[in-house]
C-alpha cells in the first residue's frame, strides 16, 4: 500500500509540463506490478480525478474570459486584461505548452492501456472506469480543439524517455474530432447499460456525462465543421437520453449552487472542492474586507459585517450587468452582489446605477462561512441539467425545429413565482431570432461557469464579433490561439496557427 500511495502522489503533482517532450514516461511513475492489480488500477483512477481537478480554472478561463461577460469595473487590479481583450500574439499568448493538458492526457493513455488487463474482482467496476476514462480524454481533446484547432493526438503510453518520438505535428481539427467522437462512443460502449454515478456521486465521470458531452461536440462538429443535420440528430438523441438518467432541473436557481445542496439532481458532472482539502478559484471574485466593509448591496444593506475572502481581479461588463439587470429574474440577485457607495436612502439600486456602482461580488460561489472565515469549498459544475436542456433547444432551432418548450422551462424556475406567461414565454421565431434567444439565457444561466465564449464560438464566427466588443472579422485568426515561441523551439514540428506568422 505505501507503494500505491507514492504512485498516486507523482501522479498527481506531475503538473505543468510544458510540451509533450517534457512528459516522463510510465517507468519512472510507476513500479513493478503496479498495473497488476485492482488496488492499483484503483489509486490510478484516484489520481486522475486530483489532476483532472487541477484544470478547473484553466477550464473556466478558456471557456470565458475572452467573452462579453468579463472585463468591467473592479476594486483591486485585473488580472488576464490583455487575455480578455484579445491582446494576443505569439510572445504573449497565454497557456502556453498546450496549457499542460497533454500531462493530464498522458496518465488516461496509461490507464486506458493498463486496466483492461487487470482483474477485477466486479467487471461491472472497470467497465464503469474505463467509461469514465475516455469520457475525460474526449473532453480535454474538445478542449485543445477548441483552443488551437489543430493539436498533436496522442493516444498510448510513452515507453521511453526519447525527445524525437514524443515531438509530434499537429494534426488536423477534423482528425482530432475523429478521435473525440471515437473515446466518446469507447466510453458509451464501457458504459453499456450502467446509467449510474460512480459511488452515487456526481463528482465521477459517468454516461449521463458522456452523452451530455457527445450533444456538445455534435452541435460543434454539425455547425462548424460540416457535419449539419446528421451530427444535429445524433446531438439531440444523445442529449434527450439524458432526461431519463436521474437528472431534473432544481426549482430554485440559487440552492443548485448552495454547499449544502452538493451532488444535486442538476449536477451531471462537478468538480469536487472540500475545507482542508481543495479550495476553488472563485475567491479572486470575492475582494477585501477594506473595500467591501464600507460598502453597500443593490438592495441598500451595509456590507460591513460581509465575510471576506481573497481578492476582486474580475469585474462583470457592464453588458452583463444590464443583461442581469431584471429584478424578478432570480438569476439577478444569485449571480452578484453590487456594490454600490451608498444605500439610497435606504431603498437600494434595482436597477443598475452607473453612477453609484462600486463593483462585484460573484454570490453564485461564494463558499461556505465558518467563523470569520469564508471558505471557497463550492463544486463547481461542468455540465448540469440546464445546460442539456438549452443544448436540446439549440439542436431543435438547428434542425428547424421549436426550441420554446426548453427555453421555457429554464425561464419559468428563473422566475419563480413572478413567472407571467403573458411576459415571459418565449414563442418560437425565426431560426436567427431563437439563436440569439438561446444565447441570451445561457448567458444569463451560466455566468460565471466558463460557457459563453464556448457558445458564441459553437453558434458561429458571426456571434463573437457580434458580441465581443474586442474583436472584429478581421481578426478571425484570435478565435483560435497561437502556439508560442518557446513551444516551437521545443518542437519543430510544430507550424504556427495560421494568421500569427
Amino acid at each position: 500500500m505505501k507503494n500505491i500511495i507514492i504512485v498516486v502522489a507523482s501522479l498527481l503533482m506531475f503538473t505543468g509540463c510544458d510540451s509533450l517532450i517534457d512528459l516522463k514516461p510510465p517507468s519512472e511513475l510507476t513500479y513493478q506490478g503496479f498495473w497488476d492489480s485492482e488496488t492499483g488500477a484503483r489509486a490510478a483512477h484516484t489520481g486522475l480525478y486530483g489532476t483532472f481537478r487541477g484544470e478547473v480554472y484553466t477550464f473556466w478561463a478558456l471557456g470565458a474570459l475572452r467573452s462579453d461577460i468579463w472585463g468591467g469595473q473592479t476594486y483591486e487590479s485585473p488580472s488576464s486584461t490583455d487575455f480578455i481583450e484579445s491582446n494576443i500574439t505569439v510572445s504573449t499568448a497565454p497557456f502556453g505548452g498546450w496549457a499542460g493538458l497533454y500531462s493530464d492526457i498522458h496518465r488516461l493513455n496509461d490507464f486506458i492501456s493498463n486496466v483492461p488487463e487487470i482483474d477485477f474482482v466486479n467487471i461491472e467496476d472497470r467497465d464503469h472506469m474505463m467509461g469514465q476514462a475516455y469520457g475525460m480524454r474526449a473532453f480535454y481533446y474538445y478542449t485543445l480543439l477548441r483552443t488551437w484547432g489543430d493539436v498533436p493526438i496522442s493516444t498510448i503510453p510513452f515507453t521511453e524517455e526519447n525527445p524525437e518520438s514524443l515531438s509530434k505535428p499537429r494534426s488536423a481539427a477534423s482528425e482530432v474530432m475523429a478521435l473525440i467522437k471515437a473515446d466518446v462512443q469507447r466510453s458509451l460502449d464501457a458504459f453499456g447499460d450502467d446509467d449510474s454515478f460512480w459511488e452515487g456521486q456526481r463528482v465521477y465521470w459517468s454516461k449521463a456525462a458522456t452523452l451530455t458531452l457527445k450533444g456538445d461536440v455534435f452541435l460543434w462538429s454539425g455547425n462548424l465543421m460540416g457535419g449539419g443535420d446528421a451530427d444535429f440528430n445524433e446531438a439531440l438523441s444523445a442529449l434527450n437520453q439524458v432526461g431519463a438518467m436521474d437528472v431534473e432541473l432544481l426549482p430554485s436557481y440559487a440552492n443548485v449552487f448552495s454547499t449544502e445542496n452538493e451532488n444535486n439532481k442538476e449536477f451531471i458532472f462537478a468538480f469536487q472542492f472540500e475545507q482542508d482539502q481543495a479550495t476553488n478559484f472563485y475567491s479572486l471574485m470575492t475582494g477585501r474586507t477594506t473595500e467591501i466593509h464600507p460598502q453597500f448591496d443593490q438592495h441598500g444593506n451595509s456590507m460591513a459585517d460581509y465575510v471576506t475572502n481573497g481578492a476582486n481581479r474580475f469585474g462583470p461588463s457592464e453588458t452583463t450587468l444590464l443583461r442581469l439587470d431584471d429584478h424578478e429574474d432570480s438569476r439577478k440577485d444569485a449571480t452578484f452582489i453590487q456594490l454600490y457607495t451608498d444605500d439610497n436612502g435606504g431603498q437600494g439600486y434595482r436597477s443598475y446605477n452607473a453612477e453609484k456602482y462600486f463593483g462585484s461580488i460573484l454570490n453564485k460561489f461564494s463558499g461556505s462561512v465558518d467563523g470569520s472565515l469564508r471558505i471557497m469549498d463550492n463544486d463547481v459544475p461542468l455540465y448540469r441539467y440546464a445546460d442539456v436542456l438549452l443544448m436540446i433547444a439549440e439542436a431543435k432551432n438547428l434542425l428547424g425545429q421549436d426550441p420554446s418548450d426548453e427555453i421555457n422551462q429554464i425561464r419559468t424556475r428563473a422566475y419563480g413565482d413572478a413567472y407571467d406567461a403573458t411576459t415571459h414565454e418565449y414563442s418560437s421565431g425565426t431560426k436567427a431570432a431563437n439563436t440569439e434567444t438561446i444565447l441570451a439565457e445561457r448567458y444569463k444561466e451560466f455566468v460565471g461557469e466558463g460557457k459563453r465564449w464556448w457558445d458564441l464560438r459553437r453558434a458561429g464566427a458571426s456571434y463573437v464579433f457580434e458580441h465581443v466588443p474586442y474583436l472584429t472579422s478581421a481578426e478571425e485568426y484570435k478565435l483560435l490561439l497561437p502556439i508560442t515561441l518557446d513551444m516551437i523551439g521545443r518542437n519543430p514540428l510544430l507550424e504556427q496557427t495560421p494568421g500569427y506568422n
